[in-house]
């Protein structure tokens, strides 16, 4: 599902109509030249191609003439600006592009006493996360040539045009003459096709983007992700040895044992208020969508990867990381000299900032993993789970004093779990790197090289487990066998170890995609696969999906598009997400800059007046974006019934094969119970 930055700045988009604005003038620069000039302005973060890009990059700004009476072009196209250049590795060329702003010109040379001028101005717009489909500024002028003493009066061409107002062609028609295109009502479906598969879907659409049931499984995830986070640094020795002495302390300090069972009731409540407000801090101060989108920044993860190998060399035992202790001395002993609820709290307060060097590591993690959700509610949740892991034993214990003697006694056990989840951040650590390498395009962890990090790590992780590896930490009582939970462990890191070898020759690993790179970086690859439509045609694949009583799923796309492609070189050759769009959906694909001409032009008219020529097939499902779906960028996903309704929301650029799964898997589940009830 797309996140919220993503779906604003589509529907803007559509809105606006293009991120890039141009008018269009004409200048005279000698008695037989005029100038053509299309001035344009680009918001931020998007950009526009330059000129004569060739045909296998994305779309380059190109003139297109259809009438030319009186007037022939000199030379071609020309950009002016500042031209940027870069490398593309996707599509193995030197691109060319305009931020903030462009002016393309064309000159012409007058031939007659009398000129007429009529075309469009093509261009192709994108972001870093995506592209417009190829949009189009009309143009139409007339005058006089160089045999005519008296200049021209201007025609209404003179006046400066935008690309969104409605082009002036019409008026610069003769009397008597016929259009040259056809007339098209707002509703497209009176003209091409069934009329159900081309009926406007924009509502339904969008409150299809947030499903209910998929954000309350992932708050479940969340809460419990938070949890085995809390039981993890439960079982640490900042934490453990800690209980029963607060435990102790609290039933022995009142003779009442109500009491006493009610202040250690009231210590682990101070916990998960600590935490929660912890995580309800982060959110405050960043929001859920701004450290999304930090996520795929390359400080952010560089920063991230450089935080989690320290804490692992933390817990290695190379250093002691920990909370200055004038903290927790101060807060204690302001403890011990106040009562009630605020002595109780500040109690809570101080084990969080003893057990900093063992919850903090693990704190840090989950609060960017839960922050980056892009949900409001998922740092709060998540800290709950963890806060009530850590305060549970507390309350327990205090219940049931009896069950003190029965828990474990701190020891060796202890430092093994440091050791474990010390060779866990290292792991999550290489993914945090992984993605700034995707970003940056430096091939440093490639996929076979991150499998080979995380086969030495998890092997290394065996060895340990099953006593054949020691650390400096592990002190004398490390020399002793390992116990039975550990070897047993030991036997499933080692089976992790093995499972993940054949990913080095390319098998999927399905169990790790979504924490490697994606497939389409590793160089070699023994089991390549590639997952083409089968249709080009959107009637003819939905009559395909009828015939067969399935699902479809229309994507947009684009012969220019970088993030089509990598969309389709990373994400749909993973084997699941394979298997669903070859097995499960009729995949239809529609470029929308397919340049292959309609049997004739038509005019169509959108809800807000705004007019449009479509003289391509390209034209056509850019026009059905629009009108259906309410979109105009690329790439575009969305799953379709047999009538043309969405199932399951859109999907645009994001390089999460899990995530495109569950998009794929929710429609499909909806398709087959809309078939039940049907039956």
């Amino acid at each position: 599902m797309m996140t919220t930055a993503l779906l604003l700045a589509l529907l803007t988009a559509a809105a606006q109509g293009s991120p890039a604005h141009f008018s269009v003038s004409r200048k005279q620069v000698s008695p037989t030249e005029i100038d053509l000039i299309f001035s344009g302005t680009i918001d931020k973060g998007w950009h526009v191609y330059s000129t004569d890009l060739g045909a296998d990059g994305p779309i380059a700004a190109t003139l297109h003439t259809e009438k030319a009476d009186g007037a022939e072009p000199v030379g071609k196209l020309k950009a002016q600006g500042k031209e940027i250049q870069v490398f593309d590795p996707l599509f193995a060329m030197q691109l060319r592009y305009f931020e903030n702003s462009v002016a393309f010109v064309q000159r012409y040379r007058l031939t007659a006493p009398q000129y007429q001028l009529k075309g469009y101005l093509e261009y192709g717009a994108c972001s870093d996360q995506m592209c417009m489909p190829p949009t189009q500024v009309d143009f139409s002028f007339s005058g006089n040539g160089p045999a005519t003493a008296t200049p021209a009066a201007p025609s209404p061409a003179e006046t400066p045009q935008t690309a969104e107002a409605p082009a002036d062609g019409q008026q610069a028609q003769t009397a008597g003459e016929t259009p040259e295109t056809d007339s098209i009502a707002t509703d497209t479906a009176t003209v091409i096709g069934r009329t159900d598969l081309w009926q406007p879907v924009i509502t339904e659409l969008r409150s299809l983007e947030t499903d209910p049931k998929a954000a309350t499984g992932s708050l479940w995830y969340v809460f419990l992700a938070g949890l085995l986070g809390g039981l993890a640094a439960l079982f640490t020795p900042c934490v453990w040895p800690i209980i029963p002495m607060t435990v102790s302390f609290f039933l022995k300090r009142n003779k009442n044992k109500a009491k006493g069972i009610r202040d250690a009731v009231t210590y682990g409540l101070s916990i998960i208020v600590i935490y929660m407000a912890l995580a309800l801090l982060v959110t405050a101060l960043f929001g859920p969508q701004r450290l999304n989108d930090l996520a795929t920044k390359i400080p952010f993860n560089l920063f991230f990867t450089f935080l989690l190998v320290v804490f692992a060399l933390s817990f290695f035992g190379w250093f002691e990381l920990a909370l200055p202790s004038s903290w927790a001395d101060k807060v204690d002993s302001k403890a011990s000299r106040t009562s009630g609820l605020l002595s109780i709290f500040l109690m809570a307060f101080t084990l969080a900032l003893v057990s900093f060097s063992c919850t903090g590591p693990i704190v840090g993690f989950l609060l960017v993993d839960f922050a980056t959700s892009g949900n409001w509610t998922a740092p709060a949740i998540g800290m709950f789970g963890f806060a009530l892991a850590l305060a549970l034993p507390f309350t327990l214990f205090a219940l049931f004093p009896s069950w003190l003697k029965q828990a474990p006694k701190s020891g060796s056990w202890m430092n093994t779990i440091k050791v474990v989840l010390a060779f866990i951040e290292l792991a999550f650590a290489c993914k945090f790197f992984s993605v700034a390498d995707l970003v940056g395009g430096w091939h440093l962890m490639d996929r076979e090289v991150f499998l080979s990090i995380w086969i030495a790590l998890f092997g290394t992780l065996s060895l340990y487990l099953l006593g054949l590896l020691r650390f400096p930490s592990d002190g004398e009582e490390g020399r002793k066998p390992k116990p039975v939970p550990c070897i047993l462990l030991g036997m499933v890191s080692l089976t992790f170890t093995v499972y993940m070898i054949p990913g080095l020759w390319g098998a999927p690993c399905k169990a790790v995609s979504a924490f490697a790179p994606p497939m389409y970086t590793q160089d070699f690859n023994l089991n390549p696969r590639q997952v083409e439509a089968a249709y080009t045609d959107y009637e003819q694949g939905m009559a395909a999906a009828t015939a067969q009583g399935k699902p479809v799923l229309l994507d947009f796309s684009g012969f220019g598009c970088v993030n089509c492609r990598k969309m389709e070189a990373s994400v749909w050759p993973e084997p699941v997400v394979a298997d669903r769009l070859t097995k499960d959906y009729v995949l239809i694909t529609l470029y929308v800059d397919d340049k292959t001409p309609l049997s004739k032009p038509m005019e169509v008219t959108a809800a807000d007046g705004t007019r449009r020529t479509l003289r391509t097939v390209g034209d056509k499902w850019s026009w059905l974006e629009q009108s259906k779906f309410g979109f105009l960028a690329q790439p575009f996903y969305v799953t379709l019934d047999n009538q043309g309704r969405p199932l399951s929301g859109s999907f645009a650029y994001k390089e999460d094969a899990t995530a495109f799964l569950d998009f794929l898997d929710r429609g499909l589940k909806r398709f087959r119970n809309n078939q039940q009830q049907a039956e």
